[in-house]
Order: C-alpha cells, then structure tokens, then sequence
C-alpha cells in the first residue's frame, strides 16, 4: 500500500520491518523482552523488598509489573486512575461498547516493546483511520474555504504532491534519511551512531521551521504553509515548528506516524490487565500473585511529598497522611509535578537534573467526542458518489475530525476535533458543549447539507491535558538546544555515575524517553528503571541477554559539550 508518511525509500514487503530502535540508544528492548532468560534476577536475600513506584500510568504499571517478577513488591502510588494518559472514557447512558480516547489512541508497528505488552495481555489492534490512510475511507482536506475529496493523496490537486516531494527532498538533502533509514530497519548500529552523532551537532540548535527554510526544497512559503497545515501521516506538522527538528526526525526515521493501530475496545485496558495479570513465570511470590492482589485491589493514593532520608533512603508522604520509607523508588509521572504538586527535598537529584526537569517543554492537547446512531458518513451523496463526510483536515477551529466506527449497522462514535498547542489553548476556556457547538458550525461550513446534530445520541466528552491537574500537558516536545537536559534525564538510570548521595530514586515515562507522545518511550524508560532498581539491589542480568544498562558505554547517547 502507499505511505502516506514523506519517505525517500520505497519499502517492500521484503524489507525488515522498522522499530524505534534509536538513533539517541540504539538498544533492541524487543529482544530483551523476548529472550527466554528472562530480564534479569536480584538476590534472594532482597526478596520481598518494597519498592515504590509513583504513578499508574503505562510506564508505571510495566515498571511495577517487572519488578514483581523479579521478587521485589511494588508499591504502586497513583493519584487519579490507572492508566494515566492511556484514558478510554465512555458516554454516560450510552452503549458500553461506545469508547473514546482521550490520550493515546493510535499506535505504530515500529512500538515493538509496546507490543510484546499488548500482546502479552491479549489484546487486539485494528487499523486507526488516519487521513489518506487505508483504513479511512475518504478524506476531505479544507483550506482557506476550498475543500478537497480524496481517497489517496492523488485525488488532491497536484500542489499537494508538490509539498509531499518537497519534504522528501528536505529530509534527504538535511538529514541523510534514506541512509539512516536502512541502518535503522537493519539494527545497523555503528551506522546509526556515525550518522546521528553529525546530526545532532548540526541540528540540536535548528527549529522543525527553520530546517524547513533552509532547505532548497521548500523555498516556497506556500507549500510551507499547506505543509503546516495538512502534512501527512496524521495531518498537519505546524504546532511543531517551534520545536526542535531532532524531535521531528526520530519521528520520521522510524515510521512513529505512519501505519498506525488502535487497540480494540481502548488502550487503558493494557494497564489495567497487566495491573490483574497473574504472571506464570514469577520469584518469589507464589503463582497466582497480581499487583492487584499486592495492593488489596487498588493502588495507595497520590504522593504529596518526597523526601532524601538518613541511610540514603527514599521517604514519601502521600495525600493521606502516611509516610513510608524505601530503599528504593521509580517516579513515572510527568517531571513538572516535581516542581508543582509535589514538595520535593533538592537532595533528591543532582542540580543537573533539576534544571533538565525544569526546562522540559510540554505540548497542550484537547479532542472532543461525541457519541452517533451510526457511522453516517458512511452514506452516500446522490449528487455525486461521494461519502455523505469523511475524515477531515482544516485550517477552521476543529483542525483534525475522526471517524471510528464498529460496523455499519452500530453506534459511532466522532472525534470532533484534536488539537495541540495554540489551537488547544483556544479551547480551554469553553464548556464541553460550548466547544461542541463551535466545532458543529465549523463541520457545518465544510459539510452544508450534513446534519451532524441529529445523530448525536449523548453527551460529547472533553479533556485539555494542559488543564489536567496531574499531567499540566499532553507529551514532551524539546525546543532548539534541550538535547543535552533531555540526555541528563534518559541516562538518569545509569546511576553509578551519580553521587553516592544521589542514587536510588529512578525517573521513567513518557517524558524521560527521546520519543514523547509514543507510548514505546514510556515502555523503553519503565524497562531502564527496572535495570536500574535490579542494580542498585545487587541484580544483573543473564550473560546471554544484556540489559540496556549492561550495554550502555557502547551505545550510549551522543554527548554535547557543555562549554
């Protein structure tokens, strides 16, 4: 089929598939994962040994769930729900089957590591409905009042495939794609090194926009401007020119936008089976052990306070009252809150780190859904064979609208709109319905003749994750220049190279990871934790299957200079 993501390489089903394996640490956790010897093992003598781990989000639950494993007992602290900004929601009065997703819902093949999880629960993904993807039966893209009906990026006018070539020829001509491509698809790592190491030198002071003009390819401020606003893969690139092209390029390099899946009846469920899921293979604890059951079924409350105490242990105070102290700890939720909501000791990081923390950038992020009879959009016009709506690209307030449906003869649901940055900004100051009204007449001037109005069956559900008390932000974006705070807090797990009084405490998530706003980087984070909890009590791991901290001084992130 084709691409809808710019690439410069005609792949073929020969080819060996692509994987976020890299370029900043090129490590294959899908291997680790994958190998019989299992992920590592800590002294008997540490057996039962409390671990806390602060926030129930993906990253948090794989963390707590490998750690269990191991034989250590997880003390799994979360202050909302589990799942964090894997969040499926349903319609109040309305059809159980009937789901949206508020955070991540769509997930590409390169999530290797994700999927060893998905998989490993029973869970199944379905194609997710992108604009001129397969799966989505039409597209309308709709700039400067002029719409547009295509099935594929050839039923739009040619200067669509102007500013497709375009972006081609950028990230071939700028960023030696194709070449990095091959090594990353082949696990080539020596390759993958010596290409990145010269790009991140050149590039880690370059905006997504600045790279963009200074390109021969995109001289014309037109085809930036409808690049910006459309794009491709998952629609438009420009809440990003701000942002750091380094960023963009570990999108683009291993597919994150392209082919993307969702998981059948909502991605929370990951989380909340791995939370139940009674592991056959298990130390320690006897089978039939879950983290539900360490927990008596739900997980302590949210943590108000973190604490370096005597014998350089780790003491947290949550929102009860109760105060606990470990030896060790993995925090998963977003790094601001460590600024924020949580009265933190200074001697908990390095200053380093606390500058790291303080200088990550996230993106705002609203949707809106709303929950229909049928998949109407699906009938088709008399006067011209075309589907009654279609997924929609505008430069109007909805920006992005999906269409997810079950079936033809089922409930639907439609995602109004999805939005970043300023665009989300706009919409936080309005109720739900507020914000539906707004994004009806905004569909109303793309679609005249369409009553969208008269198949909504509930209530619509909103989030602003800028406006969520617990995340302050959707994912992490780096501007020009974070590369070297955004290397302090990925290899913050390597912890033998910290001070002595700085060690135990160990950051995960989504936005430790070079790969924010993908939930493989809170996998691959939550498992350099575990590596690092598993050293610190005196574990390794089988010779046969090296961990990524075993590994690390051979493929460790390219290091910028300071001075």
């Amino acid at each position: 089929m084709t691409s809808t993501v710019p690439t410069a390489v005609q792949h073929t089903d020969a080819q060996p598939p692509i994987t976020m394996f890299g370029p900043d640490f090129p490590y294959a956790y899908d291997d680790f994962l994958a190998h019989p010897a299992g992920i590592g093992q800590i002294p008997a003598t540490e057996h039962g040994t409390e671990v806390a781990v602060i926030g129930g989000g993906l990253s948090g639950i794989i963390a707590a769930y490998e750690l269990m494993k191991m034989g250590l007992k997880p003390v799994v602290y979360e202050a909302d729900r589990i799942g964090g900004r894997l969040r499926t929601v349903g319609f109040e009065g309305c059809d159980p089957s009937l789901t949206a997703e508020m955070g991540a819902m769509r997930f590409p093949p390169s999530s290797t590591a994700l999927q060893h999880y998905i998989d490993l629960v029973g869970l199944e993904t379905t194609p997710f409905p992108n604009p001129l993807s397969p799966a989505t039966p039409s597209t309308v893209v709709d700039l400067k009042g002029e719409s547009h009906y295509a099935r594929t990026i050839d039923d739009l006018p040619p200067v669509y495939r102007e500013v497709m070539d375009a972006w081609n020829s950028c990230l071939e001509e700028g960023a030696d794609f194709s070449d990095m491509n091959r090594a990353m698809r082949e696990r080539d790592v020596p390759r993958i090194r010596e290409i990145w190491a010269k790009l991140v030198e050149k590039l880690d002071d370059q905006t997504f926009y600045g790279f963009l003009c200074g390109s021969t390819a995109f001289t014309s401020f037109r085809h930036r401007e409808i690049f910006g606003q459309v794009g491709f893969g998952t629609g438009g690139w420009d809440t990003d020119f701000p942002n750091s092209i380094l960023e963009i390029l570990r999108v683009v390099y291993t597919e994150a936008d392209d082919h993307h899946r969702g998981i059948v009846g909502g991605s929370q469920q990951l989380p909340l089976r791995l939370w139940d899921r009674e592991p056959q293979k298990i130390t320690h604890w006897p089978l039939g052990t879950s983290l539900s059951s360490l927990h008596g079924g739900q997980p302590r409350t949210a943590v108000t306070r973190l604490d370096r105490t005597a014998g350089n242990r780790i003491t947290v105070t949550d929102a009860t009252g109760d105060i606990r102290t470990y030896r060790a700890a993995v925090f998963t939720g977003q790094s601001w809150l460590l600024l924020s909501k949580i009265a933190c000791d200074d001697a908990l990081f390095p200053i380093d780190h606390w500058t790291a923390m303080e200088r990550t950038h996230y993106m705002e992020s609203s949707k809106l859904f709303v929950p229909v009879d049928r998949p109407f959009w699906l009938d088709k016009d008399e006067r011209t064979g075309r589907d009654t709506m279609s997924m929609t690209l505008t430069d109007r307030m909805t920006r992005g609208t999906y269409l997810l449906d079950d079936g033809p003869d089922r409930p639907a649901v439609i995602c109004l709109s999805y939005t970043w940055c300023d665009d989300s900004l706009k919409w936080l100051p309005l109720s739900p319905n507020e914000r539906m009204e707004v994004m009806l007449k905004s569909l109303g001037e793309i679609y005249p003749g369409v009553d969208i109005r008269k198949h909504i069956i509930g209530n619509p559900v909103t989030v602003s994750w800028e406006n969520e008390p617990w995340f302050m932000g959707a994912f992490k974006a780096n501007l020009p220049g974070h590369y070297r705070y955004q290397r302090r807090l990925f290899t913050h797990f390597m912890q033998d190279r910290l001070p002595a009084d700085r060690r135990g405490l160990f950051l995960a998530g989504d936005d430790i990871s070079w790969t924010a706003g993908w939930a493989e980087g809170a996998v691959q984070t939550a498992l350099n934790a575990v590596w690092g909890v598993m050293h610190h009590f005196g574990g390794a791991t089988d010779a046969t299957n090296p961990g990524p901290g075993d590994v690390f001084d051979d493929i460790a992130p390219v290091e910028l200079p300071e001075d």
